[in-house]
């Protein structure tokens, strides 16, 4: 749905409270986030945003806009799901997948939603780690799916679709837990529990940890294994550490029994991606990626 941009940009602005992060978010740079806000003031003649040295805070004037902002953003997809049904984009099938990180957390819940909306359509699904993935869509047995990690082969479209962040985490009250903050010449001494080569989430960290100096091939890695949900066990009888996104990991976090052990200089981000084949689309997968993009703070 085409709507005006810079509503986007300060919605999320607003959630985030940080221009930097927001730019990242949205794709864009940190000026360009800077303008578009100076432009909706200038339009608007009032102030949104209050600066505070590095950190900024949300004016009374944007506390207004942005309940309205939801409002607004909600009427935009009840009219998209109207505009669908009456083309008759809301029926067919579509072969979805996506990597084990997404199909553990973020992909059950947007599934469920888009079946619920769309009833009529036919939903298969596959859940594999990044590479098979992409294989099954190079190999036509999947129309589209949501990946993560560094892979890139010709034949797919990449389009992206979501930031996370993984973090190092153990057992909370384990000696690891107490820690809270370690160097990366630290970290050669934790026993790591890993995921699978050919995971897109193994791919991000060592990437991240290359460029942060370290050597991948010092780790002291004592298991790999094929799921989070494994890792996540794995932990709770170990005084291990393991890389984790940080989405795969929120309902241990609220019950606390995995604390985040922080890097000094070290963050690992990655961007999960659509993907499907060049030259292959239809608008029940433009829907489908649509849908994904709207619902994605469930």
């Amino acid at each position: 749905m085409v709507f005006d941009f810079r509503l986007k940009v300060f919605y999320t602005v607003a959630r985030k409270l940080s221009f930097t992060k927001a730019a990242s978010e949205l794709f864009i740079t940190q000026p360009a986030v800077t303008k578009h806000i100076r432009e909706m003031e200038q339009q608007l003649g009032i102030a949104l945003f209050k600066r505070n040295g590095n950190s900024i805070s949300i004016t009374p004037s944007g506390e207004i806009l942005l309940k309205y902002t939801d409002k607004i953003f909600e009427t935009y997809m009840l009219l998209e799901n109207e505009l669908a049904q009456l083309n008759k984009i809301e029926e067919g099938s579509i072969r979805v997948g996506a990597s084990t990180t997404l199909a553990q957390t973020l992909f059950p819940k947007l599934l469920a939603q888009f079946k619920k909306t769309y009833p009529a359509v036919n939903v298969s699904f596959v859940r594999g780690n990044t590479d098979f993935i992409s294989q099954q869509v190079i190999d036509e047995k999947i129309d589209i799916a949501i990946v993560e990690g560094n892979s890139h082969y010709p034949q797919i479209s990449y389009e992206n679709f979501l930031k996370d962040e993984i973090v190092l985490v153990s057992k909370t009250n384990s000696k690891l837990s107490r820690l809270l903050e370690i160097t990366p010449k630290q970290l050669l001494n934790i026993p790591l529990v890993l995921r699978e080569y050919g995971s897109g989430t193994l791919d991000v960290i060592f990437k991240a940890l290359t460029e942060g100096g370290i050597n991948t091939k010092d780790l002291l890695v004592d298991i790999q294994m094929e799921s989070n949900v494994s890792i996540k066990q794995y932990l709770q009888y170990s005084d291990h550490a393991a890389f984790l996104s940080i989405q795969s990991i929120l309902n241990e976090l609220n019950r606390n029994e995995l604390s985040i052990i922080d890097i000094k200089g070290l963050a690992i981000f990655r961007t999960f991606q659509f993907i499907q084949l060049h030259g292959k689309n239809s608008k029940l997968m433009d829907l489908f990626k649509r849908f994904c993009k709207n619902n994605s703070d469930l």
